[in-house]
């Protein structure tokens, strides 16, 4: 790629880092556009793991340094999690072309409805008044299992993977929003793993431009985490469907 591409690419994955933080769905902008620069399918679907790793590093080491962790729980969660991404990643690598298009189409089109549609949780946040509820062995059973299925997911496409594993760490692990992305950013940093090294044994792997794209992440990620925009969110949104409107047409009719 010449460097214009490699430094629109740095842009965009600055737009998708600030985006996963503010309101999730990042990967909706980078993996369509490597697409369209001419990046082959499942090349890209393999190369955007290299964003998703070093923002995943970057969003651990944050949590952790203000003393946000719970290792056992994370690892045991992770665990079961790349269980599901080796089977997801081993699927993902023989989607090709036009198949992979329609596909990654239709889960934007799926990703769109649950953000339009989406109820907010009763675990809001951490340190709020509505306090998790008692967690039994069956929900954390169960918590567990369900991850095998969001990895599966993670390691197949990725792409609106925190809209699964945000409700099975809300909902049935009792945990509250800062803790259940603290899970979020450690589970998907393990399973990218094993997800990418399936991907770099079978498929060309471009690797500047995965670190294009992944120098724009982290400091999206480090902008989102560091900014309070009123209504940022909604308007984020917003733009979000535009831009996966345009992508989701291009990539049916490319």
């Amino acid at each position: 790629m010449q460097t214009y591409q490699l430094l629109l690419l740095a842009l965009a994955g600055v737009v998708a880092g600030w985006i996963n933080v503010m309101a999730g769905g990042g990967s909706m902008i980078s993996v369509p556009l490597m697409i369209f620069m001419g990046v082959p399918a499942p090349a890209a679907n393999g190369t955007n793991r290299i964003a998703i790793f070093l923002q995943n590093v970057a969003a651990v080491w944050a949590y952790w340094r203000r003393g946000y962790f719970d290792i056992k729980l994370s690892l045991t969660l992770a665990g079961m999690a790349t269980l599901g991404a080796l089977g997801g990643a081993m699927v993902g690598v023989q989607l090709e072309g036009v198949w992979f298009n329609r596909v990654l189409a239709l889960v934007m089109l799926g990703v769109m409805l649950l953000m339009a549609t989406e109820n907010k949780p009763p675990i809001l946040a951490s340190g709020s008044a509505t306090q998790p509820d008692t967690v039994t062995p069956r929900r954390f059973l169960l918590g567990h299992i369900a991850m095998v299925g969001a990895g599966f997911w993670g390691g197949f496409i990725h792409v609106g993977v925190g809209f699964i594993l945000l409700p099975i760490l809300q909902r049935l692990l009792g945990q509250d929003l800062v803790q259940a992305n603290m899970h979020k950013v450690t589970i998907a940093l393990v399973y990218t793993v094993v997800a990418f090294s399936v991907f770099a044994l079978q498929v060309e792997i471009f690797w500047q431009v995965g670190l294009s794209l992944a120098m724009g992440t982290v400091i999206g990620g480090w902008l989102g985490a560091h900014s309070s925009v009123q209504g940022g969110e909604i308007w984020i949104r917003r733009v979000l469907f535009m831009a996966m409107s345009v992508f989701i047409v291009k990539l049916i009719f490319l």
